[in-house]
């Protein structure tokens, strides 16, 4: 079962003011230095991983194991992120 498309276009719009933030420091700073390919990957990421947390969120009824399932899900958004970006584990997709 989907989300209502009023809860889709809320998380598209925050993902969307998320991304903002480094297309306007790539406007003040050579520091960050997006692609278009970064953009893409961050919102898939972020579109992602908000729309699985928010089926956990309407699926499971325990507080207790929503947090733990949502801080699990949220730890593999920030390794996933930190590969891509870094390459912290060294493998294939390393964005070094």
């Amino acid at each position: 079962m989907l989300p209502k498309p009023k809860t889709i276009l809320l998380l598209l719009f925050i993902v969307l003011l998320l991304l903002l933030i480094p297309f306007i420091a790539m406007q003040f700073t050579n520091e960050v230095n997006w692609s278009l390919m970064d953009f893409v990957m961050a919102g898939v990421l972020l579109l992602g991983t908000s729309l699985v947390i928010e089926f956990v969120l309407r699926k499971v009824k325990s507080t207790k194991h929503r947090l733990l399932i949502s801080g699990i899900i949220l730890l593999l958004l920030f390794l996933l992120w930190a590969e891509l970006a870094v390459g912290i584990f060294g493998s294939p997709i390393a964005g070094n």
